[in-house]
């Protein structure tokens, strides 16, 4: 077993700016850094069956869970709980890095919700 970072993970893009880097891929958890420039969100969503913790890492985040909007700067996070519409946002001039830690993982899992 070998120690992992950004620079051996398995990497993808999201959106039409935004990284990803698989640091733990199973089935039972999943731990992704993601990496978000200024202005750029994802597709308000949720999960059936996934809990998630994201937690920022450097930058500011906008996490909206449920309908409310929540600050969270380097050193904070927030759970997110099986079927709660939630979208990560960067609504600062910074670029965002953060952790998402889902159990069960979270790929497969996901339902776009509307508003």
């Amino acid at each position: 077993m070998a120690a992992v970072s950004t620079a051996n993970a398995a990497h993808y893009v999201w959106g039409r700016q935004c990284d990803g880097w698989h640091l733990l891929d199973g089935d039972d958890l999943s731990v992704i850094e993601e990496r978000m420039p200024p202005g750029s969100s994802e597709v308000r969503h949720r999960h059936a069956h996934a809990r998630q913790f994201f937690y920022v890492l450097d930058g500011t985040a906008t996490l909206e869970l449920d309908g409310v909007a929540h600050r969270l700067d380097a050193g904070q996070g927030l759970h997110v709980p099986p079927g709660a519409a939630h979208q990560m946002r960067n609504d600062s001039a910074d670029e965002l890095r953060f952790l998402v830690v889902s159990s069960p993982r979270s790929h497969g899992d996901r339902e776009v919700v509307d508003g």
